[in-house]
């Protein structure tokens, strides 16, 4: 069956626009997705507000130029050059928006064990019968130049606890008991201590 023109579509978010990086108009965004690599390539996305549910016709189509993953407090992010943004100023005029696809355009997962980070995003995290949190994003190891990620590190999950408390919780089959994003649900049987030895110092945005 072919789509209506101008019809609402479901959509992946990708990344979301935090702020200017650089003096030439490159982004500093949440990485929303286990594949950086998505943005190779001169990669065809599309930015729209969050939670963005219209049609192509709506959003608005633009293509990555460029992009890197940050050291230091923006481990775990990515830095986007888009094209046509070449100032701060106009920069500025994307922060807050997300980069999204079209669902038919999403990437078949060929491991069952594997789930995408949209999927995980929302989730509640369970240590036993332990609520511990929702998970708010997934962080990823990388190389000391922030080039390329660890290939044998594990990703983090982000958890916002009740409390306030943000903890990282290495996202291992160790640790897993079962995963289901449909009930968004993650069950865990978490190390004595790995809570507290992992929480972060920084004050959730």
């Amino acid at each position: 069956m072919s789509e209506t023109p101008g019809a609402p579509r479901e959509w992946i978010r990708l990344a979301q626009l935090l702020r200017p990086q650089g003096r030439k108009g490159e982004l500093l965004a949440e990485l929303l997705t286990d594949f950086p690599d998505r943005f190779d390539n001169d990669a065809r996305v599309f930015l729209a507000p969050s939670n963005f549910a219209g049609s192509e016709a709506e959003a608005r189509l633009i293509h990555v130029v460029g992009h890197w993953l940050p050291v230091g407090r923006n481990h775990g992010r990515i830095v986007l050059s888009l094209a046509g943004i070449t100032s701060i100023s106009q920069a500025e005029e994307l922060s807050g928006l997300e980069i999204i696809v079209p669902a038919s355009e999403r990437l078949e997962l060929d491991d069952e064990d594997t789930e995408y980070i949209s999927d995980l995003v929302g989730c509640l995290v369970y240590d036993g019968t332990n609520l511990v949190g929702s998970v708010t994003g997934v962080e990823f190891p990388s190389t000391a130049d922030g080039t390329r990620r660890l290939p044998d590190a594990a990703p983090l999950l982000t958890v916002l606890t009740d409390a306030g408390d943000e903890v990282l919780i290495p996202y291992v089959k160790s640790f897993l008991v079962s995963v289901s994003v449909e009930q968004q649900r993650i069950e865990m049987n978490l190390p004595r201590g790995l809570l507290e030895l992992n929480r972060s110092d920084e004050t959730p945005r």
